[in-house]
Protein backbone atom coordinates (compact mmCIF):
# COMPACT_ATOMS: atom_id res chain seq x y z
CA UNK A 1 0.00 0.00 0.00
CA UNK A 2 1.33 3.48 -0.86
CA UNK A 3 1.87 6.20 1.74
CA UNK A 4 -0.97 8.20 0.20
CA UNK A 5 -3.27 5.19 0.39
CA UNK A 6 -2.38 4.86 4.09
CA UNK A 7 -3.35 8.50 4.55
CA UNK A 8 -6.67 8.00 2.80
CA UNK A 9 -7.36 5.04 5.06
CA UNK A 10 -6.54 7.22 8.08
CA UNK A 11 -8.98 9.79 6.71
CA UNK A 12 -11.80 7.29 7.03
CA UNK A 13 -11.15 7.11 10.79
CA UNK A 14 -10.81 10.92 10.94
CA UNK A 15 -14.23 11.32 9.34
CA UNK A 16 -15.84 9.26 12.08
CA UNK A 17 -14.93 11.80 14.76
CA UNK A 18 -15.06 14.95 12.64
CA UNK A 19 -17.25 17.63 14.25
CA UNK A 20 -15.90 20.83 12.68
CA UNK A 21 -17.91 20.91 9.44
CA UNK A 22 -19.96 23.89 10.59
CA UNK A 23 -17.02 26.29 11.01
CA UNK A 24 -17.21 29.55 9.05
CA UNK A 25 -14.68 30.20 6.25
CA UNK A 26 -13.33 33.40 7.85
CA UNK A 27 -10.78 32.47 10.49
CA UNK A 28 -12.10 32.88 14.04
CA UNK A 29 -8.93 34.58 15.30
CA UNK A 30 -8.72 36.85 12.23
CA UNK A 31 -5.08 35.89 11.65
CA UNK A 32 -3.21 34.69 8.56
CA UNK A 33 0.21 33.07 8.86
CA UNK A 34 2.78 32.60 6.10
CA UNK A 35 5.10 29.72 6.93
CA UNK A 36 7.24 27.02 5.38
CA UNK A 37 6.03 23.73 3.95
CA UNK A 38 8.71 21.84 5.90
CA UNK A 39 7.21 18.61 7.25
CA UNK A 40 8.89 19.13 10.64
CA UNK A 41 6.63 22.10 11.32
CA UNK A 42 3.07 21.76 12.60
CA UNK A 43 2.23 25.47 12.93
CA UNK A 44 -1.26 24.89 14.26
CA UNK A 45 0.04 22.80 17.17
CA UNK A 46 3.02 25.09 17.78
CA UNK A 47 0.73 28.12 18.06
CA UNK A 48 -2.20 26.49 19.85
CA UNK A 49 -4.59 26.76 16.91
CA UNK A 50 -7.63 24.66 16.17
CA UNK A 51 -9.49 24.07 12.90
CA UNK A 52 -11.07 27.34 11.86
CA UNK A 53 -8.79 29.62 13.89
CA UNK A 54 -6.37 30.98 11.25
CA UNK A 55 -5.44 30.92 7.60
CA UNK A 56 -2.22 28.98 7.10
CA UNK A 57 -0.34 29.84 3.91
CA UNK A 58 2.53 27.45 3.30
CA UNK A 59 5.24 27.38 0.66
CA UNK A 60 8.94 26.59 0.38
CA UNK A 61 10.66 28.89 2.87
CA UNK A 62 7.46 30.55 4.06
CA UNK A 63 8.21 33.35 1.62
CA UNK A 64 6.01 36.35 0.85
CA UNK A 65 5.91 35.30 -2.79
CA UNK A 66 3.37 36.65 -5.26
CA UNK A 67 1.10 33.71 -4.51
CA UNK A 68 1.40 34.17 -0.73
CA UNK A 69 0.55 37.86 -1.18
CA UNK A 70 -2.44 36.86 -3.31
CA UNK A 71 -3.64 34.65 -0.48
CA UNK A 72 -3.14 37.41 2.10
CA UNK A 73 -5.13 39.85 -0.01
CA UNK A 74 -8.01 37.37 -0.26
CA UNK A 75 -7.70 36.53 3.43
CA UNK A 76 -7.93 40.17 4.50
CA UNK A 77 -10.08 41.80 1.84
CA UNK A 78 -12.66 39.01 1.51
CA UNK A 79 -12.41 36.96 4.70
CA UNK A 80 -11.72 39.55 7.37
CA UNK A 81 -8.25 38.77 8.70
CA UNK A 82 -6.78 41.72 10.56
CA UNK A 83 -3.30 40.47 11.46
CA UNK A 84 -0.50 38.68 9.62
CA UNK A 85 2.56 36.73 10.78
CA UNK A 86 5.58 35.39 8.92
CA UNK A 87 7.09 32.28 10.52
CA UNK A 88 10.36 30.93 9.12
CA UNK A 89 12.38 28.18 10.82
CA UNK A 90 15.83 26.96 11.71
CA UNK A 91 17.58 24.52 9.38
CA UNK A 92 15.42 25.59 6.44
CA UNK A 93 16.31 23.97 3.14
CA UNK A 94 16.07 27.37 1.46
CA UNK A 95 19.40 28.22 3.14
CA UNK A 96 21.16 25.39 1.31
CA UNK A 97 21.12 26.44 -2.34
CA UNK A 98 21.17 29.41 -4.70
CA UNK A 99 18.90 30.17 -7.62
CA UNK A 100 21.79 29.30 -9.94
CA UNK A 101 22.28 25.92 -8.22
CA UNK A 102 18.67 24.89 -8.74
CA UNK A 103 18.40 26.40 -12.20
CA UNK A 104 21.47 24.42 -13.28
CA UNK A 105 20.12 21.22 -11.69
CA UNK A 106 16.81 21.63 -13.51
CA UNK A 107 18.53 22.31 -16.83
CA UNK A 108 20.76 19.24 -16.37
CA UNK A 109 17.92 16.95 -15.28
CA UNK A 110 15.09 18.17 -17.50
CA UNK A 111 16.70 20.06 -20.35
CA UNK A 112 14.34 22.97 -19.64
CA UNK A 113 15.51 26.53 -18.95
CA UNK A 114 14.52 27.77 -15.48
CA UNK A 115 16.76 30.85 -15.52
CA UNK A 116 13.69 33.07 -15.29
CA UNK A 117 12.46 31.44 -12.06
CA UNK A 118 13.33 32.97 -8.70
CA UNK A 119 13.06 30.17 -6.14
CA UNK A 120 13.50 32.73 -3.33
CA UNK A 121 16.38 31.07 -1.47
CA UNK A 122 18.10 33.04 1.28
CA UNK A 123 21.39 33.07 3.18
CA UNK A 124 20.31 34.83 6.40
CA UNK A 125 17.32 33.48 8.32
CA UNK A 126 16.50 36.63 10.32
CA UNK A 127 16.99 38.81 7.24
CA UNK A 128 14.56 36.62 5.27
CA UNK A 129 11.89 37.16 7.94
CA UNK A 130 12.45 40.92 7.85
CA UNK A 131 12.38 40.94 4.04
CA UNK A 132 9.09 39.05 3.92
CA UNK A 133 7.46 41.28 6.54
CA UNK A 134 8.60 44.28 4.48
CA UNK A 135 7.25 42.75 1.26
CA UNK A 136 3.83 42.27 2.86
CA UNK A 137 3.82 45.81 4.28
CA UNK A 138 4.81 47.20 0.86
CA UNK A 139 1.95 45.57 -1.04
CA UNK A 140 -0.52 48.17 -2.27
CA UNK A 141 -3.30 45.59 -1.90
CA UNK A 142 -2.79 45.00 1.82
CA UNK A 143 -4.58 47.44 4.12
CA UNK A 144 -1.95 49.71 5.69
CA UNK A 145 -3.46 49.23 9.16
CA UNK A 146 -2.89 45.44 9.27
CA UNK A 147 -0.07 44.60 11.68
CA UNK A 148 2.56 42.20 10.35
CA UNK A 149 5.05 40.45 12.60
CA UNK A 150 7.86 37.96 12.03
CA UNK A 151 9.14 34.92 13.90
CA UNK A 152 11.56 32.02 13.74
CA UNK A 153 10.47 28.54 14.79
CA UNK A 154 13.21 26.31 16.19
CA UNK A 155 12.82 22.80 14.76
CA UNK A 156 14.71 21.29 17.70
CA UNK A 157 12.92 22.95 20.63
CA UNK A 158 9.56 24.02 19.18
CA UNK A 159 10.18 27.58 20.42
CA UNK A 160 8.83 30.50 18.41
CA UNK A 161 10.98 33.63 18.76
CA UNK A 162 9.94 37.08 17.60
CA UNK A 163 12.21 38.76 15.04
CA UNK A 164 9.91 41.62 13.97
CA UNK A 165 7.40 43.13 16.37
CA UNK A 166 3.92 43.78 14.98
CA UNK A 167 4.15 46.78 12.70
CA UNK A 168 1.96 48.38 10.07
CA UNK A 169 2.61 50.17 6.80
CA UNK A 170 1.18 53.30 8.41
CA UNK A 171 4.02 53.22 10.98
CA UNK A 172 6.58 52.66 8.21
CA UNK A 173 5.27 55.41 5.94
Amino acid sequence: MSELQDMLTANQAFQQGFRDGDKAAPPARKVAIVTCMDARIHPEKALGLEIGDAHMIRNAGGRASDDALRSLVISSRLLGTTEFAVVHHTECGMLTFTNEDLQTKLRDETGADASHVDFLPFTDLERSVRDDVSAILASPFIDDSIPVSGYIYDVHTGAVTQVVAPTTAIVNA
